[in-house]
């Protein structure tokens, strides 16, 4: 069992930026990959960035540039910085992981960031 809690969200202008944060605990020894999801309002959930227990880091090409996913191993905190945010970035942020074990995933009930002038 892993639990997963995201905070750092929050309203913010145009060009700004936010660093959220997610909180892991429980069973971490057989995740595969940190991850943070985003779902925007009426649409479907998306990667955003993930970050593989080997260090592999991926982007949606839509952030490229702008986000950087990075890991706390010691303290078990996975990190988004976002910069330079748009008002297309407004969404739901979803903290999760995936498992060794195919099926084996974990979510966090996700944190709102909401950029607006």
């Amino acid at each position: 069992q892993v639990r997963l809690m995201e905070s750092g969200g929050g309203l913010v202008q145009p060009g700004g930026a936010l660093r959220l944060s997610c909180a892991a605990s429980g069973t971490l020894s057989d995740i595969y990959a940190y991850n943070w999801y985003r779902q925007p309002p009426g649409s479907k959930r998306e990667l955003v960035a993930q970050i593989t227990s080997a260090g592999e880091i991926h982007y949606a090409d839509f952030v490229k540039g702008r986000f950087t996913i990075s890991r706390d191993s010691a303290n078990n905190m996975v990190y988004l910085q976002m910069n330079s945010l748009k008002p297309e970035d407004t969404a739901v942020y979803i903290c999760s992981t995936f498992g060794e074990t195919p099926g084996d995933d974990y979510w966090g009930a996700g944190t709102q960031v909401s950029v607006s002038s």
